[in-house]
């Protein structure tokens, strides 16, 4: 199983960027798919998660920018990011609980991280 994240690079301030992240290999279940980031010196923290009946949540600091959704026929969970700032310079990993086979146990997996820099 792989999660590979798309989507990253340099915007301007109240700018926009779109961040896609596709699971591929052998998915029998698809469960909550989440966003993080790290900015540098900083711990990584949850950006927005979703699970697989739709419920949404936000950290607070991105609420009403960013929104978060997925599209389970293609395995892939996205991120729309609005009126972005300097502050939401970092690294973007993408995270999902995914069943590879049935009988097997559920296993969190990470994406390799896409960087997203806001700068004028």
């Amino acid at each position: 199983v792989q999660l590979v994240e798309s989507g990253g690079g340099l915007v301007q301030p109240g700018g926009s960027l779109r961040l896609s992240c596709a699971a591929s290999g052998s998915i029998f279940s698809l469960y909550t798919m989440a966003w993080y980031r790290q900015a540098p010196g900083k711990q990584r923290e949850l950006v927005a998660r979703i699970t697989s009946g739709g419920s949404t949540n936000y950290a607070d600091s991105v609420k009403g920018r960013f929104t978060i959704s997925r599209d389970n026929t293609k395995n892939t969970v996205y991120l729309q990011m609005n009126s972005l700032k300097a502050e939401d310079t970092a690294v973007y990993y993408c995270n999902a609980d995914i069943v590879a086979e049935l009988g097997l146990k559920r296993v969190n997996y990470w994406g390799q991280g896409t960087q997203v820099t806001v700068s004028s």
